[in-house]
């Protein structure tokens, strides 16, 4: 059976100890504030509305364009 070193030097490195960590500070910041409020008007709008309000719409893509997908979409399947 082996011998397991137990010398003090072996070991110094894995369980140093750390340096202690610096507290969070309990402060509301601005921008802390500025999510808050916006995480508070989005949860009054579901409300509202019963869902999400989305305002972003989608660019329109051009047909021009060469596109893999739309034109895998356009071919008969194999028989």
């Amino acid at each position: 059976m082996g011998a397991k070193a137990t010398s003090a030097g072996v070991y110094a490195s894995k369980y140093e100890m750390k340096p202690n960590r610096k507290k969070k500070s309990m402060r509301i910041t601005e921008a802390d504030y500025v999510l808050a409020q916006r995480r508070a008007a989005r949860l009054e709008e579901i409300a509202a509305h019963g869902k999400p309000v989305s305002f972003r719409t989608a660019l329109h893509k051009s047909k021009k364009i060469y596109s893999r997908k739309r034109l895998k979409k356009t071919d008969l399947p194999l028989l």
